[in-house]
């Protein structure tokens, strides 16, 4: 209490307090990340307050994740609030939250805090306030969310009108001593009514009537100009969430301000109610009286305001860091997640993070290339990841395959597959990956009868990994190792995509879709000559109007043993170093491009943006192939379409596995030439050497002496 003065001692109120839940700061993140963007328009919100329920705490204004609205909300309106709830009376109020630190240092605090003011000041002129009391303790919050660092700096404001002259106390005691035994007795009971309704229990500001027979009976505000002469006591009644003995809570400020304002009334007998346990405590709740010497109602303008929270008595902002409390897992995600999200306000809005990651990625190959595509794809959000490879972690790895360390390499070296998962589960918690430990059956590697139904499992076992999986990235070291894969995937029309290595060259590309996918246009015709096939197995045809190419349809002859006879080098993937990098996050660029493209797999190939005649996608054009130098610090796209006599995707492989399924592939792999006489390469070629030799014999007669000097 104030110091006694002519007039009485002033009337002081236990200022509002706040307390944020940890769980309205993750929805404010979400919202911000995914859709809000740099937008910094205010925010309504809703906050939570209740009776003070105990002696030595005070009620606190409670912000909740279900304060903010949600981000299915288009129009950002606060969310509704359900009624009836005794516990969580609801408060509006507005957010401000800045885009930068700066920002939230530079606000002007004064000028927001007479906004809002006017807001409760227009309400109480125009009779809302009477209507809907709730506003009366309208609040404000300002916020800077660093959601690199998970540190929050906030700082809560709750507008108070001030009246002037200020508010004077004739006396404050506890409820049981103002009132009489009876009278005591029918106010708890019809305030623990009011509390339990449904329709009332949340309405915190209210009045009291008490007739003769000591009968006490709460009303809604509105009614106050109808009841009022009915009345033998008269009390204004709020919910006081502060717990002192001798001072009333913030909320009080307000409504005498409204009661001054809107009925000119000059003495008013509160009610500061109070509850222990969840029932009206009237030894807790106060009785007093304020003497209002002139009402500001009578003036021109919005009065004076107050309400800035203390931050340990000091005029400060609140800071707050969640990285601590937080499961690590959890941070990771959010911190996995934040580039993509930023990624969406400006640069790439259509960005489809839901596609990215719920897509399910299978590498065959986890070695130099392997782990760098795992990697790139784990940036751009993808979280389901299968590796398939049967060799083992060498000494000489670690340094160029990234998911690998010396640890992986001892004791004759742990599978590449299973190391890799265990590397990206440390890197990213919430990945999704799993290692697939086995040998890839190839043509051109004849395997002994007793052999063959292992190989065949293996074949299965590809073969439902990839039914599996919506894309397959082919990442071995062999021509030959990808033969079954693609396939595989043409059969079934998945995603594919290669990536090769030389010494300072790559290639990267995108396989068409399969021959008889839905979209395919591929002739069935039989191969009649030599320059009908020499046509099809053009890889610069640019028109786009045929399906694109495998990494096979480019050859004229089937893959074999690429292995057998090689020196150490040759055995070894010998490249320049950063060339599986480049190359492997120009692959996973491709998937990320075809799945956001609205023809996906089906779309055309595209080299340049002068040249394409499809309209500009948000992340660019969409090669077929990409073809890069690292000699020459040079790359550039390509488009092959395929070939009938495709040794891997043609129609008329495709077919062949259909009808017949384990025994061609076994066909395939026991005997070298059997895919070239099944294609027509081995007919192709033979027309080729009659027409070279042709060619050359023409030549030798035109001039022996020319040729000699050559």
């Amino acid at each position: 209490m104030a110091e006694h003065t002519q007039k009485g001692p002033l009337l002081q109120f236990a200022p509002m307090q706040s307390l944020v839940d940890e769980g309205f700061w993750h929805r404010l993140s979400s919202l911000k990340l995914n859709k809000l963007g740099i937008d910094d328009s205010p925010i309504p919100i809703n906050g939570f307050y209740a009776p003070c329920s105990h002696s030595q705490i005070s009620n606190h204004l409670t912000l909740l994740a279900e304060s903010l609205p949600s981000e299915s909300n288009e129009s950002l309106l606060a969310p509704d609030t359900s009624r009836g709830n005794r516990n969580k009376c609801s408060v509006p109020g507005i957010l401000y939250n800045t885009n930068t630190v700066e920002s939230f240092h530079a606000l002007d605090k004064q000028n927001l805090l007479k906004a809002e003011a006017s807001k409760i000041w227009e309400d109480i002129q125009t009779g809302n306030a009477v209507e809907d009391p709730a506003i009366l303790s309208r609040f404000l919050l300002i916020s800077f969310a660093d959601l690199k660092k998970w540190t929050f700096h906030y700082w809560f404001a709750f507008p108070a009108l001030m009246l002037d002259p200020p508010v004077t106390v004739n006396y404050l005691k506890p409820a049981s001593q103002w009132l009489s035994k009876e009278e005591v007795e029918s106010l708890s009971a019809a305030c623990n009514e009011w509390r339990n309704s449904r329709l009332t229990a949340d309405v915190p500001f209210f009045f009291i009537t008490i007739d003769a027979n000591s009968c006490a009976t709460i009303k809604h505000l509105k009614d106050w100009e109808t009841c009022q002469s009915d009345a033998y006591k008269t009390l204004f009644g709020f919910y006081d969430p502060c717990h002192l003995p001798n001072n009333p809570g913030w909320p009080l400020r307000n409504f005498l301000t409204l009661l001054s304002a809107k009925w000119n009334l000059k003495r008013v007998q509160f009610l500061c109610y109070r509850e222990n346990r969840g029932f009206a405590d009237m030894d807790l709740s106060l009785v007093g009286e304020a003497l209002i010497t002139d009402s500001q109602g009578e003036g021109d303008g919005v009065p004076n305001v107050v309400g800035w929270e203390l931050n340990k008595g000091r005029k400060i902002p609140r800071r707050i860091s969640l990285s601590q409390s937080l499961d690590p897992t959890r941070l990771a995600i959010s911190a996995a997640d934040l580039n993509l999200k930023l990624m969406r306000w400006r640069a790439l809005p259509s960005l489809n993070l839901s596609t990215l990651s719920s897509v399910k990625c299978l590498l065959v190959g986890a070695g130099t290339l392997g782990c760098q595509v795992a990697r790139m794809l784990m940036a751009w959000g993808v979280r389901k990841i299968t590796l398939l490879d049967n060799g083992r972690v060498a000494m000489s790895n670690p340094l160029r395959q990234s998911l690998y360390t010396l640890d992986d390499s001892l004791n004759g070296g742990e599978f590449k597959a299973t190391a890799a998962v265990r590397s990206l589960q440390k890197i990213f918690p919430a990945v999704e990956a799993e290692g697939v430990v086995m040998a890839i059956p190839m043509p051109g590697h004849p395997v002994p009868s007793q052999e063959e139904e292992s190989v065949l499992d293996d074949c299965r076992r590809l073969s439902d990994l990839i039914d599996a999986h919506d894309a397959v990235f082919l990442l071995t070291d062999t021509r030959e190792s990808r033969w079954l894969p693609s396939l595989l995937c043409a059969n079934t029309n998945k995603i594919t995509i290669t990536a090769a290595l030389g010494f300072d060259s790559f290639l990267v590309m995108r396989h068409g879709a399969g021959p008889f996918s839905q979209a395919s246009n591929l002739s069935t015709e039989t191969v009649t000559s030599v320059c009908d096939d020499m046509h099809k197995l053009n890889v610069n045809d640019a028109t786009g109007k045929e399906r694109l190419g495998c990494y096979f349809c480019s050859d004229v002859v089937a893959p074999t043993d690429s292995t057998s006879n090689r020196t150490l080098d040759q055995q070894c993937t010998v490249t320049r170093p950063g060339l599986a990098p480049i190359a492997s996050s120009l692959a996973v660029e491709l998937l990320v491009g075809i799945l956001h493209h609205p023809q996906g797999i089906y779309a055309e190939g595209e080299i340049n943006l002068s040249v394409s005649d499809t309209t500009e996608q948000p992340l660019g054009i969409l090669p077929h192939q990409i073809r890069g130098s690292l000699s020459q610090f040079s790359q550039m796209t390509l488009i092959g379409h395929s070939s009938s006599s495709c040794t891997a995707c043609c129609q008329t492989v495709v077919s062949e596995y259909r009808n017949k399924g384990m025994e061609f592939i076994l066909q395939a792999i026991n005997h070298p030439t059997f895919l070239e006489d099944l294609t027509g390469l081995t007919e192709l070629m033979k027309s080729a050497s009659s027409f070279s030799m042709d060619w050359d014999e023409d030549v030798d007669d035109e001039d022996d002496d020319d040729c000699v000097e050559i």
